[in-house]
Order: C-alpha cells, then sequence, then structure tokens
C-alpha cells in the first residue's frame, strides 16, 4: 500500500513523504531539518530510514532542509545536471556518494519504489515533477508549473492521486504588495499555476482516472485555502463532477501535516 503525506507544501516550503513496503523516500525537502525530522516521527517514519530525496529544483523552499538532512542521516539527494549545479553551493558538503544524478523522461527504480521525472515549465535550472509507481498504482506530484503543457498531461494522466499545484488568485495578486516585475514573473508561462487553471486541469484529470487531489504549494500573500478549494469545487461542479462522490479533493497546508493518503 503506497503511503502519501505532506510535512508542509506552501510559498514558504515544501516536503512530501512517499512510502511503499520498506522505501521511503522525500520529495523535496524546503523546510528546517528539525520540522521534517519532527513530521517524520509524527507519521512513524525514521527519518534515518529514507532511502533518497527527489529534489523539483533548485528554489530554497524545495530545498532548505535537503543538505542537513543528508548529513545528519547519510540520505542520497537525487536531482538532474542543471539543478545540481544550480543548488550545490546552497546545500553545503554532501558526500559524493549522496550526490545522484538522473536524466528527465526516464524511469528508475529504488528499494520497492520507481520513480519519473518529467520537465515541468518554470523559471529554474531543469525544474521536475514526479510520478511515482508501485505495483498497478501511480500517483503524481507537479507543482510550480507556469502553465500546463502536453508533457504535464502525457504525465499526470492516469494518476490515482495527483499533488497539484493551485497557487495563487489572479485578483489577489494584482491588487497585493508584490512588485510588479514580481507579479508578471507569477503570472508568466514559466511561474506559478493560477486557482482557476488548476481547477480547469482537475476537470482533465478527473476523466482521465484520478480520483484524489489534493492543491498545493499556495502563496501566503495571494491565495488562501478556502478560495483554492472552492474555485476548484465550483468549476468541477460545473462539469457535472461532485466533490466526494466522483473525486476526493483536498488542500495541502503550509504548516500541518497533512492526512496519510493510501493507494
Amino acid at each position: 500500500m503506497l503511503k502519501y503525506c505532506s510535512i508542509g507544501s506552501g510559498s514558504s516550503g515544501n516536503c512530501h513523504s512517499v512510502g511503499y513496503k520498506d522505501t521511503n523516500i522525500l520529495v523535496d525537502a524546503g523546510l528546517s531539518g528539525k520540522r521534517i525530522t519532527t513530521g517524520l516521527k509524527d507519521i512513524d517514519i525514521d527519518a534515518e530510514k529514507i532511502k533518497g530525496i527527489f529534489i523539483t529544483h533548485e528554489h530554497s523552499d524545495h530545498i532548505k532542509g535537503a543538505g542537513i538532512l543528508s548529513r545528519k542521516f547519510d540520505i542520497p539527494i537525487f536531482a538532474n545536471i542543471k539543478t545540481w549545479c544550480a543548488m550545490k553551493d546552497k546545500l553545503g558538503d554532501i558526500k559524493d556518494s549522496n550526490m545522484k544524478v538522473f536524466e528527465n523522461d526516464k524511469t528508475y527504480s529504488l528499494g520497492d519504489i520507481i520513480i519519473r521525472p518529467f520537465s515541468i515549465p518554470h523559471d529554474s535550472s531543469n525544474a521536475v515533477g514526479y510520478n511515482i509507481y508501485t505495483g498497478n498504482e501511480k500517483m503524481s506530484i507537479a507543482t510550480d508549473i507556469g502553465e500546463i503543457t502536453d508533457n504535464i498531461r502525457r504525465h499526470l494522466y492516469k494518476s490515482k492521486l495527483v499533488v497539484l499545484e493551485s497557487n495563487y488568485d489572479p485578483n489577489m495578486l494584482m491588487m497585493g504588495s508584490y512588485p510588479y516585475a514580481l507579479k508578471k514573473r507569477v503570472m508568466s508561462q514559466t511561474g506559478h499555476l493560477a486557482n482557476e487553471d488548476a481547477a480547469n486541469f482537475c476537470v482533465e484529470l478527473i476523466k482521465e482516472g484520478t480520483e484524489s487531489i489534493l492543491l498545493a504549494h499556495l502563496s501566503k500573500e495571494n491565495n488562501f485555502p478556502e478560495l483554492a478549494y472552492e474555485t476548484s469545487k465550483g468549476i468541477l461542479t460545473q462539469n457535472n463532477i461532485i466533490v466526494g462522490q466522483d473525486v476526493k479533493l483536498d488542500i495541502l497546508s503550509r504548516d500541518e501535516i497533512s492526512n496519510i493518503y493510501t493507494l
């Protein structure tokens, strides 16, 4: 049984725990090492048993605790070469044996888990999302998305559970305190995904077999959980999809660990 839990998700830090049989991994480690370790303990996972940390991209809200965890618990860190070049100096000293390089759009196995990184459009060196396979089940994690591309569709379709960015509300963004240049960056094709765009993609995902959608990486300043949830629920309802019956829809918190979701 695959188990997923968010230790924290938002513009201030992201960390996802995925486990199957005897293999536990993290996708991103953008919180403090202490918070990640404590969060794992709360869901009965010993940080010493983490087999690898898979990085999506080099921004601090995705790597903050990665170097600390790697050094303390001797955990390998996995990323593509461009991401490694961009983040290596930010992580501190990492053992050569724990610096693992993958190629996008290739499939890898680690213990009982099969994982496939795929390219996503974001203003970083070479950002990725992840497909995670266990037996006949598939889940996917895709945040920090400027736009929904055909490559994202190809990789997220047929995922039973999807962690999907729903980062900002356009009206809140435009009325907020961000400098105009940053607002343009967030709204660009290599920025972040707006609530309505995420909601419309949820319709596609459900039609392609997704049963659970967890809205993630909400902006602290330009969004709030109720708005993201109601935006997706409203668009799903307009498309004759009933939340709670046709799909499970939840919001991942920035400050609290999530429920444990199983496949």
